[in-house]
C-alpha cells in the first residue's frame, strides 16, 4: 500500500472504531444503570433504548450511501458524525428513558458505515482493497474486545452520562480527522455514467455477497445469545469472559491476514471466500460437539473469528469492486442494510432456538445457514484485480 492509501485506511478505520466504541461501551453496563432512571425498570424500554440505534441505522444506510455518491463521501461522513455527537450529548443529559431513547435514535441516524467503506474503496487500489477493509474490521473487533474490559471501569469513574458525553467528543474528534487527516479520494471516482438503482439491487453477484453478510451476522448474533451462558456454565464468571474473547480476537487477526494477502496477490478471492465459509461451518459443528471446556470453546472461537474476519473484510471489498463506481455508496448502503437485518433476525432466531431447543440447536442452525450460503457462493465468479497503478499514479490522480 502507498503511504496515501495507508493513511486513508488507518484514519478511516480509526474513525469507525471511535464511533463503534461509543456504541459498544454502553452494552455491558446500560441495563444495570437504567434501573436507577425513571422508566428504567421497564425491560421493554431498556430494549428499545439499546435496539433503536440499529433500527435507525438500518433505515438510513441506503439513503446515506446514495447521498455520498451524489454529494461526496466526506460531507456525508461529517454530517453523520455531527448527528451522532448530538445524539450522544442528548443521551448524556437525559433524565429519563424517553430522552435516552431519543438520543440513541439520533446516534443511529448518523449512519455513515456505507460512506466510510465507500471512501476506503475509493482511496485504495483493488489489490490492496481487502487489506484496507480488514483494517476496518480489525478496528471494530478490537474496539468490541476493549469495550468489554473498559466499560465497567469507565462506568465506575465517570458514570453512564460521562460515557455518553465521551462518545460525543470522540465523534467530534472523528470530524476533525475526516476534515484534516483523511486524504481526498481520486477525483475520477466521482465521475462517470450513473447506474440505476435496480441494476445495483438485483445484480446477481452483489446479491450473493449481500446474502453472505446477512448470513454471517445472523450467525454471529445467534451464537452470542448462547456463548456467554455456556462460558458461565463451564465455570467462567461473566466479568472474566474477556479472558476468552480478547485472545481469540487478537489471534484471529494475526492468522487471517496471510491468506487474504495471498488470495489478493494470486487473484483467488472466490476460493478464499469458499474456504472461509467451510471453516465457519466447521467452527459451528465444533462448538456444538467438541467444546467441553473453556479452553476448547476458546479454540473454536479462534476458528470462528478467523473465518468471520476474512469474510467481514472480503465482502465489502468485493462489493466495492463489483458495483458501478458511480453507485458504490448505494451498493454499500444496501450491503450495510442487509447486515443490520441479519443482526436483528439472528438475535431473534438464536433466542427462540435457545429457549425451546437448547444451545446446541443454535450452533446447528448456524452451521446450516452457513452451508446454505456456501451453496449460493458457488455461483460467485472470480473478481479480477484491475490493472495495477503505481503509488505515484494514485497520488497524481488524487492531486488532480
Amino acid at each position: 500500500m502507498s503511504a496515501r492509501e495507508l493513511r486513508a485506511s488507518v484514519t478511516l478505520a480509526s474513525i469507525f472504531a471511535l464511533r463503534m466504541l461509543g456504541v459498544f461501551l454502553i452494552l455491558p453496563v446500560f441495563a444495570v444503570h437504567a434501573r436507577g432512571m425513571p422508566g428504567g425498570g421497564d425491560a421493554a424500554l431498556v430494549g428499545i433504548a439499546l435496539g433503536i440505534y440499529g433500527l435507525t441505522q438500518g433505515i438510513l444506510q441506503i439513503p446515506m450511501g446514495a447521498a455520498s455518491d451524489r454529494y461526496g463521501r466526506k460531507r456525508v461522513i461529517v454530517a453523520g458524525l455531527a448527528v451522532f455527537a448530538l445524539g450522544s450529548f442528548i443521551a448524556a443529559a437525559a433524565a429519563n428513558m424517553l430522552w435516552v431513547i431519543i438520543g440513541r435514535a439520533l446516534q443511529g441516524t448518523g449512519a455513515i458505515s456505507a460512506a466510510v467503506t465507500a471512501l476506503v474503496a475509493d482511496s485504495t487500489r483493488d489489490e490492496h482493497r481487502t487489506k484496507a477493509m480488514a483494517l476496518v474490521g480489525a478496528s471494530i473487533g478490537l474496539t468490541f474486545a476493549f469495550s468489554l474490559v473498559a466499560a465497567p471501569v469507565l462506568y465506575a469513574a465517570i458514570g453512564m452520562n460521562g460515557i455518553f458525553a465521551m462518545t460525543g467528543l470522540l465523534a467530534v474528534a472523528g470530524i476533525a480527522a475526516v476534515v484534516w487527516v483523511v486524504p481526498q479520494a481520486p477525483a475520477k471516482i466521482a465521475t462517470g455514467e450513473s447506474a440505476h438503482w435496480r441494476e445495483v439491487l438485483f445484480d446477481r453477484q452483489l446479491l450473493r455477497l449481500n446474502a453472505g453478510i446477512f448470513t454471517l451476522h445472523a450467525v454471529q448474533m445467534a451464537m452470542f445469545v448462547v456463548i456467554p451462558v455456556l462460558l458461565v456454565e463451564l465455570g467462567l464468571p461473566l466479568p472474566l469472559h474477556w479472558h476468552v474473547y480478547l485472545p481469540a480476537v487478537l489471534a484471529s487477526f494475526v492468522l487471517m491476514m496471510p491468506p487474504i494477502m495471498v488470495a489478493e496477490r494470486m487473484g483467488r478471492m472466490r476460493l478464499l471466500l469458499l474456504a472461509a465459509g467451510a471453516l465457519m461451518v466447521a467452527a459451528q459443528l465444533g462448538l456444538r460437539w467438541l467444546a467441553p471446556s473453556v479452553a476448547a470453546l476458546g479454540l473454536w472461537l479462534v476458528v470462528f473469528f478467523i473465518a468471520f474476519n476474512i469474510l467481514e473484510a472480503s465482502f465489502p471489498s468485493l462489493t466495492s469492486r463489483l458495483a458501478p463506481s458511480s453507485a458504490r455508496g448505494l451498493a454499500l448502503g444496501i450491503y450495510n442494510t442487509t447486515q443490520a437485518i441479519g443482526l436483528a433476525i439472528g438475535a431473534g432466531v438464536g433466542g427462540w432456538l435457545a429457549k425451546h431447543h437448547g444451545s446446541g440447536s443454535v450452533f446447528l442452525f448456524a452451521a446450516l445457514a452457513m452451508a446454505l450460503w456456501f451453496a449460493v457462493a458457488l455461483g460467485l465468479r472470480e473478481v479480477p484485480v484491475r490493472a495495477r497503478r503505481s503509488a505515484s499514479a494514485v497520488a497524481d490522480t488524487a492531486a488532480r
